[in-house]
């Protein structure tokens, strides 16, 4: 008999982005008392909107839903400047916990709109993150999610173009689209710095490490979420013969597990740990008791609660 095995990357799951998106609002139901509402899914996971809601959080799609005078929390995939305006006429009092690595890219737009640029957004149609970006410039972004959009971008000065990117794209994706872009304009621009988050880097890393040697990788992470559908894509490129996103054990399908010995398990940077032990116990239940954790970094990263909520927390 071959041995079962379970291979658990590492790093998985929450990044400081995420961890401080999710402190922000638990620690302002704490200090301000229900409701808090929330614009769209502070994180998008669902094991966190439905525990953060069971406390009193109130997730909403636009700030018109919110009553006037209240508290609302921005989301850490950041909102656009329209959206800080409306809050503001409604008088709504305001928790900005936009991850510090996407305003990164939001300042980055800013400067380069008004150095006159023509900037190309590498992102997804839709997604929350790219829609607050965009808004920082919409008269100078032009959203590239296909390579057909490709075709379809015009630029009016083809040596003052620059690309940036949403920061949970997969590495590997993105520099595809980059090198069609400079096929068109060779004089194309890169980002002063990495766009793509060093977590989103890092578990594409670590699933690239291990996938080679798994027959099933598990992704646990929801299906809105862009960085975890993205490394359900890395493991099967990377070598694994078939790749499954869940948000809970009880998703897996026993036929998955069919003629597998060796089990991959990583979760995407929204997704708390306790739901990756859920998985590891559902596979220890059905002989993967052998846990080998793959580690390819380790992450020491930490930031700040956003300064509104800083200022009122007691002491």
């Amino acid at each position: 008999m071959t041995r079962k095995r379970v291979l658990l990357a590492k790093p998985r799951g929450y990044c400081a982005g995420v961890d401080r998106a999710v402190v922000t609002v638990e620690k302002a139901l704490e200090q301000y008392g229900a409701p808090v509402y929330v614009r769209k899914e502070i994180v998008h996971n669902k094991h966190v909107v439905e525990t953060l809601t069971e406390r009193g959080a109130v997730f909403v799609d636009e700030t018109d839903e919110v009553p006037e005078g209240s508290l609302v929390v921005f989301s850490a995939h950041g909102v656009s400047p329209a959206v800080h305006e409306q809050a503001e006429e409604r008088q709504l009092r305001t928790i900005d916990a936009t991850c510090p690595l996407v305003t990164k890219v939001h300042m980055e737009v800013k400067r380069f709109a008004r150095e006159d640029y023509d900037i190309l957004l590498i992102g997804h149609e839709g997604h929350e993150e790219v829609e607050g970006t965009a808004g920082e410039a919409p008269e100078r972004v032009q959203l590239v999610d296909t390579a057909e959009d490709v075709d379809k971008v015009e630029v009016r000065d083809p040596s003052k173009v620059i690309w940036l990117s949403q920061t949970t794209l997969s590495v590997d994706e993105t520099m595809v689209r980059v090198n069609q872009l400079k096929g068109r304009f060779p004089e194309l621009q890169d980002p002063p710095s990495d766009d793509i988050c060093y977590a989103t880097s890092n578990r594409q890393v670590a699933v690239k490490t291990m996938a080679p040697e798994c027959e099933l990788v598990i992704v646990v992470g929801s299906q809105n979420s862009s960085n975890s559908k993205r490394l359900v894509e890395v493991a099967v490129q990377a070598g694994a013969n078939a790749s499954y996103l869940v948000d809970y054990a009880k998703e897996i399908d026993e036929a998955w597990l069919d003629g597998v010995t060796t089990v991959g398990v990583t979760s995407g940077a929204s997704v708390p740990d306790i739901l990756v032990m859920g998985v590891l116990e559902y596979l220890a239940e059905r002989g993967y008791a052998d846990v080998e954790e793959i580690t390819t970094a380790n992450e020491k990263i930490a930031f700040a609660l956003p300064r509104e909520l800083r200022k009122d927390l007691v002491r």
